[in-house]
């Protein structure tokens, strides 16, 4: 019986050390992370708004050489008078530099040529969101704001 129970153990023994060897470890799977969500260039667009007036005309920007001119702040022939803003940072002077006019803090020169300076008798004026911005140029587009420039 003694001898049973030696010969049990040692085949015993032996599957269980013959298992353990022979058995595979599995490789480590390396799975495909989830993309990691940082902040981006782009943000979600930003709309604005503008209206310019001289000696009290608006003036319009209905024809198609104000339009899409940019990839990153543009406007469009469905509404002319709001600014879509695809990249951050943009400001009002990188939008107005995009248009076929110039637009200083002293100086409104047209599409079609027509200059309107700050003199002796009249002002260019900046106002963002109806508050009077001198540096208006400079400021950031922000979503919602509207530029007003007049020429009185």
């Amino acid at each position: 019986m003694r001898k049973v129970f030696l010969i049990i153990l040692l085949v015993l023994t032996a599957a269980i050390g013959l298992f353990f060897l022979t058995r595979t470890t599995p490789t480590p799977q390396i799975l495909p992370q989830p993309e990691q969500t940082t902040p981006s260039s782009q943000p979600e667009e930003v709309t604005a708004s503008f209206e310019i007036q001289t000696l009290g005309t608006k003036r319009i920007f209905t024809s198609s050489m104000y339009h899409n001119q940019s990839d990153n702040v543009y406007i469009s022939a469905d509404n002319p008078n709001q600014v879509h803003v695809k990249k951050t940072g943009v400001t009002w002077a990188d939008f107005f530099a995009t248009l076929p006019m110039k637009l200083t803090h002293d100086c409104l020169t047209t599409g079609t040529g027509q200059t309107f300076c700050t003199n002796a008798s009249y002002e260019l004026k900046f106002f963002i969101n109806d508050k009077e911005e001198p540096n208006a140029l400079d400021q950031v587009i922000k979503d919602e704001d509207r530029l007003f420039v007049s020429y009185e």
